[in-house]
């Protein structure tokens, strides 16, 4: 089966190089997925051939979702007691902070699904601007992305040029900032509250003192020994 997804697999990339030539570069995906990159000049073009072309036929837009590599590639901590894995970057201070303007910050990633031939496609693009970060919107190709372009521009302020109704719609109209940002705080700019004196609910300055999180330690104590780990009760 793994041998016959991979043929298939490789049958469909065949067809995309063809079609699209140096329009898409082919980036690395997990087994028995097919990922492409484009620039973002050329994002439009791309997705009416990947629709349209015969042999490939991509005519349903899955999903489309926003990417911050702010803080790609960068591990918290490198101790000797200490993981890496989880909790916060809150003690880099010794670190320089990643330039939040550097170019390709901000990327879309569109996951392209063809009914007639049961295939998957994933394309990614970068936007040029990290500042101001801007793509063509794919509304005219697939109309499911409506909802998912203004999703990705209310959490990462991701615009699209000719979106026709690009406003919020998750967060409150009145919400500040972009959720999904790396650099969004974790306890938000703001709160609401009810104002018995205004009869109406208000914008406050956040109450939640932010707090610096600690490495995971992993501590040698009787709770690690072997014995317990496997299971085994000590008689």
């Amino acid at each position: 089966m793994a041998e016959r997804l991979s043929e298939l697999i490789e049958a469909l990339a065949l067809k995309v190089d063809a079609a699209l030539h140096d329009s898409v570069r082919r980036v690395a995906a997990p087994a028995h997925e097919l990922a492409y990159e484009t620039d973002a000049a050329e994002l439009l073009s791309v997705c009416r051939t990947l629709r349209d072309r015969d042999g490939l036929g991509f005519e349903m837009l899955m999903d489309l979702a926003g990417v911050d590599y702010l803080h790609y590639g960068r591990d918290d901590w490198e101790t000797s007691e200490a993981t890496h894995l989880g909790f916060s970057r809150a003690r880099l201070a010794a670190r320089a902070p990643p330039d939040p303007a550097a170019p390709g910050r901000f990327a879309v990633v569109y996951n392209l699904l063809s009914v007639s031939a049961n295939q998957r496609l994933r394309l990614k693009v970068r936007c040029p601007d990290s500042t101001e970060p801007v793509l063509d919107s794919v509304v005219e190709v697939w109309a499911s992305a409506n909802w998912f372009e203004r999703e990705a521009f209310d959490l990462f302020g991701i615009l699209f040029r000719g979106h026709p109704d690009l406003r919020r719609i998750l967060t409150d109209y009145g919400f500040i900032g972009h959720a999904f940002r790396k650099d969004f705080p974790l306890i938000g700019n703001v709160e609401v509250q009810y104002d018995p004196d205004k009869q109406r609910v208000v914008y406050r300055p956040v109450s939640i003192v932010p707090r610096v999180l600690v490495p995971r330690v992993i501590r040698h104590d009787h709770r690690y020994e072997p014995a317990l780990r496997d299971g085994q009760v000590p008689r």
